[in-house]
């Protein structure tokens, strides 16, 4: 059974991979030292795999493998559906330069920690603290990420699921031989349905 989407939920706001990696840069001058690698490895992994900001800050180390090049999404973790369908596990390959970079920040963590993120103050990072640190980062480089209207938007309005957004922007206009079956997959939609009514508008035709 398709979802049940209407026009209303098409993307909204997205980002360049340029202005991802402007995000990324921006982790080093913003925060305490300790955490600025972290707050790179949060925003990479958010835009190579989709993840939504519930499932990453669920993810923990053990769910890293094959030496950091792969992901597992087991089925607790992931978005529940509205016809009580429960999601498949998923397993995510990881681009290089994001299985290096969780390598790199995984060997010199300032806190050991079964979840992958912790914060100052707790053992893992809550969704609010992973908004908050987007939300800091994107005011420090002053991005201003693309809206549906074809304006441009102010750095308030970058979110991680803005960072999942650009993860299809990315696929069907920086990279080659994409369909939306594969965002689809990355994304781990439902139904083909859905991912051409969230995402359809963002192709160049």
């Amino acid at each position: 059974m398709a979802e049940n989407i209407d026009s209303k939920v098409r993307a909204k706001v997205w980002l360049t991979p340029d202005q991802v990696d402007e995000l990324r840069s921006a982790c080093y001058s913003v925060g305490a030292d300790y955490l600025q690698q972290r707050n790179e490895a949060i925003i990479a992994l958010m835009y190579d795999t989709g993840l939504r900001v519930g499932e990453l800050v669920a993810v923990d180390v053990d769910m890293l493998r094959e030496g950091n090049t792969a992901l597992y999404v087991p089925t607790h973790i992931q978005k529940d559906y509205p016809n009580d369908n429960e999601p498949a596990p998923a397993t995510l390959e990881l681009a290089s330069d994001v299985s290096r970079l969780l390598s790199s920040y995984l060997n010199s963590r300032w806190k050991e920690s079964p979840a992958l993120f912790p914060s100052r103050s707790s053992d893992r990072i809550t969704t609010q603290g992973v908004r908050d640190v987007i939300s800091k980062i994107a005011e420090e480089t002053g991005v201003r990420p693309y809206l549906v209207d074809g304006t441009r938007g102010e750095s308030g309005d970058v979110t991680p699921h803005a960072l999942r957004h650009s993860v299809a922007y990315r696929m069907m206009n920086a990279e080659d031989g994409n369909t939306l079956y594969d965002v689809r997959n990355r994304l781990r939609h439902r139904s083909i349905q859905t991912t051409e009514q969230v995402y359809d508008h963002m192709i160049r035709v």
